[in-house]
């Protein structure tokens, strides 16, 4: 891509963060152990059916803090212990058990190994060679540790939980996260984000030099506290006996076809007017009657009908959009700090040229119908028989070739609230775990507010032919040139 940042990331240091303090006495599983055993926290369906894909890899791009080097990444390594015992979890190590009847389980141990923590600088590469293009630069990927490295790699090659990797630019910081996505979800994931930036925040103030973990003041965050405990279908067994001999009988390899992304940001003005033209299409339909098209809807059926024109699909093709739907509040049990996965699938599915030529309306109304259609019964029904016919996540399938969408994450997700001390995030980037022709991940815009982002992954000659799509750019705001102040 021309313009874009040599690349040039160098390691300085990586080491092994463990949480500090001790984690506490009260296990995940609402058990009290002995200091000496250690905590066994058994995976869900849900964190079951996750351990064949990526690592989940977000991070937020700082402003060029007051100290740099060993002073920033000591500081920033004492705030990340200090949230890490909060979370002790992500300190610990994945482990599978064969049971020797043809049966594996998997289970999170709480052994406060510790997490992965990186520091790496990449002079060459400034904020405007990231923000200043639609097109996501090459080198974000390398802001991150455990690159396409699957979930199930942790147990099977002994890989931490958890990694950070703060990366020292021309004029800014990089602060990329990577977490087995079987520990927790996106949720879970931002949770401890907005953990870790308030306590560094509060401790620090945007600078100080530490020369020791315990220099640290003790903290009363406004953050809420975890909630450590999984949560299982009364009538699941635990652990949970997979019918497969080892774990590695259950991953597929990953086939990584040749992608481009870019990053669009809908202002507010653009997200009301989609909002507002998708209920004006479905009025005095049967439609209308049963459903009222949300900001998210809107604008989801927005990319779903240019992707499906982008990439050339026949009418008659069959092309499905998955959306993640957030089951913490939706399901009795969950608590809103939750630490696990507590999310389904949401799919939505049409032929090509239903999705064009319908209108936006019609295609806002399919993706509200596969969010309307959730049903804590059914869901519970769904656990049940995962038990007896587990299946799992393969984001080969869900690009299904090139023909379909799914999209993770939430615009809710507290992303630019992220200030560790010298500044509110400029910008969200995602690293290379899951990207697959198709992966469309939503977020926050940076104007909050109601505006939204997404980064979309698809081929390139369809990105190309998405970005010169008129209708589909008419609601982008598009990005400041290098060197020129943006709104």
């Amino acid at each position: 891509m021309e313009g874009a940042p040599d690349g040039d990331v160098r390691v300085v240091s990586r080491r092994m963060v463990r949480p500090a303090p001790p984690p506490a006495t009260v296990n995940g599983n609402g058990c009290r152990l002995p200091k000496e055993e250690v905590e066994v926290i058994h995976l869900t369906p849900w964190d079951l059916r996750l351990i064949t894909i990526d690592y989940i890899q977000k991070g937020i791009l700082l402003p060029k803090p007051p100290v740099s080097g060993d002073d920033l990444v000591n500081a920033l390594q004492a705030s990340f212990s200090r949230a890490l015992a909060r979370f002790y979890p992500f300190a610990g190590s994945l482990a599978s058990e064969e049971h020797g009847d043809g049966t594996v389980s998997v289970s999170l141990r709480c052994t406060g190994d510790g997490a992965e923590f990186v520091h790496a600088v990449a002079p060459g590469v400034a904020v405007a060679d990231i923000i200043s293009s639609l097109y996501t630069p090459p080198v974000v990927w390398k802001f991150y540790s455990l690159n396409e490295v699957l979930g199930a790699d942790a147990a099977i090659h002994q890989l931490p939980v958890l990694a950070a990797q703060v990366t020292e630019l021309a004029d800014g910081v990089f602060i990329g996260m990577t977490l087995n996505h079987s520990a927790g979800d996106g949720t879970a994931f931002w949770h401890f984000f907005n953990t870790w930036s308030e306590i560094h925040r509060r401790a620090f103030g945007g600078a100080g030099i530490i020369t020791d973990d315990h220099d640290l003041p003790d903290i009363e965050l406004s953050t809420p506290p975890p909630s450590l405990r999984r949560w299982f279908v009364e009538t699941c067994p635990v652990p949970i006996a997979m019918p497969f001999r080892t774990l590695q009988d259950i991953v597929k390899p990953f086939e990584r076809t040749a992608v481009q992304e870019c990053f669009f940001t809908f202002p507010a003005a653009s997200v009301k007017n989609l909002k507002a033209q998708a209920n004006a299409e479905i009025a005095g339909t049967a439609a209308a009657a049963v459903a009222t098209i949300s900001s998210l809807q809107a604008v989801l059926a927005h990319l779903w009908r240019a992707v499906c024109q982008a990439r050339r699909l026949p009418p008659e093709q069959t092309t499905f959009y998955s959306v993640v739907v957030g089951c913490r509040g939706r399901v009795t049990g969950i608590p809103p700090g939750y630490v696990g996965n507590a999310m389904v699938l949401g799919r939505a599915e049409a032929t090509a040229g239903e999705i064009v030529d319908k209108g936006l309306g019609w295609a806002a109304w399919l993706r509200n119908r596969a969010v309307a259609y959730f049903d804590e019964a059914g869901m519970r029904e769904s656990l049940e028989r995962w038990v007896r016919e587990p299946d799992f996540m393969y984001m080969g399938n869900l690009s299904s070739a090139g023909t379909a969408l799914v999209t993770g994450s939430s615009p809710r997700f507290d992303v630019f609230g992220n200030d560790f001390g010298w500044g509110k995030p400029v910008a969200v980037r995602s690293g290379a775990g899951n990207k697959a022709d198709g992966k469309a991940t939503v977020f926050e815009g940076p104007e909050r507010g109601g505006s939204v982002s997404l980064e979309v992954c698809i081929a390139p000659d369809a990105l190309e032919r998405l970005v010169a799509d008129e209708e589909f750019m008419g609601a982008v705001s598009l990005p400041a040139p290098a060197g020129v102040k943006g709104r």
